[in-house]
């Protein structure tokens, strides 16, 4: 027999029939046989259902103990830059604020939003489309209409919009119409300061986010750290001055207008720090609408150029000091050294001549003072071509000038391809040579600040070495002495500033034409100054393009009548800005004599 249990039997006969003899319902002993049935049965289910519950428990208590350790490690480690998600890539939607020495800002980030339409989700399409040309009238209705009826599921409406232009967009009520959030880079101050900080992009785009790239300026050139999380919260600083940037911008505007210039550039340069203050090119743009370079237009016509880093101009008299300075430097002469300044000089066809006759001689001093081309031309003859080479370029004059801009590698100088006696006399002179008014700030600074030359640069660097000595700290202040001259006895008068006392030089250099000659009246001139003479602080350059000074019988374009002016307003303007005190002379005393007391 098989020792397997017997299952009870759903109704027990044994039970049953017996009762149903004695008359009792048989009905009774089933109900009970069903409940002891039921009671054997309910056992193992609570088992079941307990260690399920048991389970359930633990697993619970696990993901709870992850979730908590998880919060921990977060509250624990260093905060790091949020990151905006899209399918297969994370796009960083900080960038970090750019701001002047003073820690005023110069660009920043506003939260804004991305229009777009999903078009299977269009209600009204013909009606979507007039009624976002409405909003945006540079769309037009018929084009997105036909957008919205093809076979694009994705369409850009606007990558930026400003407040009222989505609330306008949300009233269409289409439900196609979406909206994305995104960071957009701002300029607070408009065009002021346009070309230094060039302006910034989008880069890679989702609908939730857009990576924002320098594409000029310094945002091209520090892209990288101020795109960087770890440094997001720290401004990045430049050595900009806002209030003094202003006050250039604004003199080097009414100047170009008054002058009828076609252009305008500026510079302020600390001599002994490279550290720039100011950097100014006209005609400017506004950064949080950087315009598109026109096909047809000239690159150097565009608002676009910077004319202070990327315009090669020859700067014309403005060399004159190099020169004289090379020519002390080497000890061939004295500031009290005769030169014979008889001419024209003859070389072949060519002749050099001075604007004015100053008569047979003139001393070295005199040369700077009166600005004789042809006492210029002599003493370069003394020092020869290959030593004017070398000494120009360790002023820096044969290369771009490195500072922290892409567009200084533009600024490349033309030299002459081969440089001929006839080359050496008229570079000394400023033709000849082309470099840009960023060179020339840089070869001034190293005049004045005792001989050092210096690296331009548009961060804070107050803590400098001195770079290599070109000029000796003797002949450094002679040329200051000399510079200061042009301003009290020469071709700079109208650079004479109350209370700052201003050494400069002039230049005024004719335009080279297409046909590879000179026009006739069209002109570059160029101030470039350093203050205050006494103890040289800063050094100042201002270009203006084709200027032209119509308020006399007739125009007059040379620097001392058109750049000096300009210049001369600017440094009264600046001057208190960058602290400087003006030194005001004591007036001599009445010489009287007191006769009697009636």
């Amino acid at each position: 027999m098989s020792d397997m249990p017997l299952r009870a039997p759903l109704r027990p006969l044994s039970q049953i029939l017996p009762a149903r003899e004695r008359g009792e319902n048989p009905d009774i002993i089933e109900r009970k046989n069903i409940e002891l049935r039921h009671e054997t049965q309910r056992d193992p289910a609570r088992a079941r259902a307990q260690g399920r519950l048991l389970v359930l428990g633990i697993m619970f208590i696990c993901i709870f103990a992850v979730i908590t350790v998880r919060i921990g490690l977060l509250a624990a480690s260093e905060p790091i830059e949020p990151r905006s998600q899209r399918a297969g890539a994370s796009i960083i939607a900080q960038r970090a604020d750019i701001v002047d020495r003073r820690g005023r800002i110069l660009a920043t980030n506003m939260e804004t939003h991305s229009l777009y339409v999903e078009t299977a989700h269009l209600v009204d399409a013909q009606g979507t489309a007039q009624a976002l040309a409405q909003v945006f009238p540079d769309l037009d209705a018929d084009r997105l209409f036909k957008a919205f009826t093809g076979k694009r599921k994705f369409l850009w409406i606007k990558k930026k919009l400003s407040p009222e232009q989505m609330q306008a967009a949300h009233d269409i009520g289409d439900p196609g119409l979406r909206f994305g959030p995104r960071e957009m880079r701002l300029y607070p101050n408009g065009n002021l300061a346009a070309h230094i900080l060039g302006g910034a992009s989008f880069g890679r785009e989702g609908v939730h986010a857009a990576e924002v790239v320098g594409v000029a300026g310094v945002e091209k050139s520090f892209d990288e750290r101020l795109r960087d999380p770890a440094k997001s919260g720290a401004p990045l600083q430049l050595s900009i001055d806002l209030s003094v940037q202003a006050a250039v911008e604004q003199v080097l505007y009414g100047g170009m207008q008054l002058l009828n210039a076609k252009g305008a550039a500026a510079i302020l340069m600390d001599v002994h720090t490279g550290e720039v203050l100011s950097l100014a090119s006209l005609p400017d743009f506004d950064p949080n609408n950087r315009p598109s370079l026109p096909a047809k237009l000239k690159a150097a016509d565009s608002p676009l150029f910077n004319r202070a880093l990327q315009g090669v101009y020859e700067l014309g008299s403005t060399f004159k000091i190099f020169a004289v300075s090379q020519a002390l430097q080497m000890g061939m002469l004295t500031p009290e050294t005769i030169i014979d300044i008889r001419g024209p000089i003859r070389w072949g066809k060519f002749r050099i001549k001075d604007y004015h006759n100053y008569g047979a001689k003139l001393s070295v001093f005199d040369v700077i003072t009166k600005s004789s081309n042809i006492g210029a031309a002599r003493i370069a003859q003394m020092i020869g071509a290959e030593e004017q080479k070398r000494f120009l370029a360790s002023l820096g004059f044969l290369a771009p000038i490195p500072i922290e801009m892409p567009e200084a590698s533009g600024g490349r100088p033309l030299v002459p391809s081969k440089w001929t006696e006839l080359s050496t006399m008229t570079i000394s002179y400023g033709h000849g040579l082309s470099a840009t008014p960023l060179h020339l700030a840089v070869g001034y600074a190293a005049i004045a600040n005792g001989g050092y030359k210096v690296t331009p640069t548009l961060v804070p660097n107050p803590t400098v070495e001195k770079g290599e000595r070109v000029i000796s700290e003797t002949v450094s202040k002679q040329a200051v002495d000399m510079l200061r001259s042009v301003v009290t006895d020469g071709t700079a008068s109208f650079g004479e500033v109350a209370g700052y006392a201003v050494a400069g030089k002039t230049g005024t250099a004719d335009k080279p034409n297409p046909q590879g000659a000179y026009h006739e009246e069209k002109v570059i001139s160029t101030f470039a100054s350093i203050f205050p003479a006494n103890d040289p602080k800063y050094v100042l350059v201002v270009s203006l393009d084709e200027p032209e000074d119509r308020t006399g019988s007739e125009p007059r374009r040379t620097a001392g009548w058109t750049a000096v002016p300009v210049a001369a307003e600017i440094i009264g303007r600046i001057a208190p800005l960058l602290g400087m005190r003006p030194l005001i002379e004591k007036p001599t005393r009445a010489d009287i004599t007191l006769t009697s007391t009636n």
